[in-house]
């Protein structure tokens, strides 16, 4: 079968890294090369019982406007971080600006305010491009450091570009991550813990299983009353020690990428009746699903909105999912064992 060209929707990513502990070909492997930026040192400074790791002024290859960092922290260690951003727009450096925490913690010192950057629950937004970033995470106990971590950025330039892509059905290929509902939770929480049930599916598939109920209950930001906190996510895998990073996917060849690499991507998508066929909700604001494999023309899904763990796994077009999750956001968990290969 000939493969045929189609222009597709793009926009421009870049994920900066900088680690402490983790090895560079650990990364190399589990992030899209049209994404990857290379590995950084970061500076680490104490006081007291809070550690700052700031990471080095990094520059996109284009104006970024939307910002998604992530910090993974792989130790049992209980702790509290939050990130901060100075943002370069034309030749002034903003404030520093800061997340909501993630943790019980409490960090006092104040941080700036400007319109044209907008800190929302789990990314940043600008009104105008960004030409470099600088990003720190604030950490308490300090001790936790001790333990590897990866502090990542995913910036993007939102700015849709006609790609030329190759079309064609691909080969079927499924990963094999347990399928879990979250339908089958208590009554109180079930409607809520998308995201929770998606990282208990991918612990499970790199060995790492935990419930979903206490998983939940680690994932849950009390000041936000959230489950889907997405730095949450990435933080209560890497505590039961599976690394990961938060990513605009670009296009849907990183994604394929990452499943080829033996890596299921948890995807963000959001889509109104009718545009997501053999869906078990008519419609969603925000819901998180795992992306486990393709099947010629669709993609192979694990929605934790199905009524029981058979009825999870889904075929979903792929020229569907495509628009309902990278034409919206296009934001992905890939949650990875940097202590061995993918598989």
């Amino acid at each position: 079968m000939l493969s045929a060209l189609f222009e597709r929707p793009a926009v421009n990513t870049d994920l900066f890294v900088a680690t402490g502990g983790v090895g560079p070909s650990a990364l190399t492997d589990a992030i899209p090369p049209a994404c990857r930026r290379g590995v950084d040192a970061a500076r680490v400074t104490v006081t007291a019982d809070v550690a700052v790791v700031e990471a080095p002024t990094w520059t996109p290859r284009r104006g970024a406007r939307h910002l998604v960092p992530s910090f993974s922290l792989l130790g049992a260690v209980p702790c509290s971080f939050r990130f901060e951003l100075s943002a370069l727009q034309g030749t002034v450096w903003s404030p520093w600006i800061a997340t909501a925490t993630i943790g019980p913690a409490t960090f006092p010192d104040p941080m700036g305010v400007t319109d044209d950057v907008v800190c929302g629950i789990d990314m940043y937004t600008v009104r105008r491009p960004v030409a470099r970033a600088r990003l720190r995470a604030r950490v308490q106990p300090a001790r936790a450091l001790a333990d590897p971590w990866m502090l990542g950025l995913s910036a993007s330039d939102l700015v849709s570009m006609a790609i030329d892509e190759e079309e064609d059905a691909e080969a079927s290929s499924r990963l094999g991550v347990p399928a879990f509902s979250q339908m089958e939770e208590a009554l109180a929480i079930r409607e809520r813990i998308c995201s929770p049930t998606c990282v208990a599916m991918v612990l499970a598939f790199w060995g790492r299983p935990t419930s979903v109920p206490a998983l939940a209950a680690d994932m849950f930001h009390e000041g936000l009353d959230r489950y889907g906190v997405w730095p949450a996510a990435i933080h209560a895998a890497a505590r039961r020690g599976v690394a990961g990073y938060l990513l605009r996917f670009p296009d849907w060849a990183s994604a394929s990428w990452c499943l080829h690499q033996g890596l299921p991507v948890i995807a963000s998508i959001r889509f109104e009746p009718g545009e997501l066929a053999g869906a078990p909700i008519p419609r969603t604001d925000g819901h998180l699903v795992v992306l486990v494999g393709t099947d010629g023309d669709h993609v192979l899904v694990h929605d934790p909105a199905g009524s029981s763990p058979q009825d999870v796994p889904r075929r979903y077009r792929r020229d569907q999912f495509r628009r309902v999750w990278l034409e919206r956001g296009g934001v992905g968990y890939v949650l990875f064992d940097a202590g061995r290969a993918a598989r």
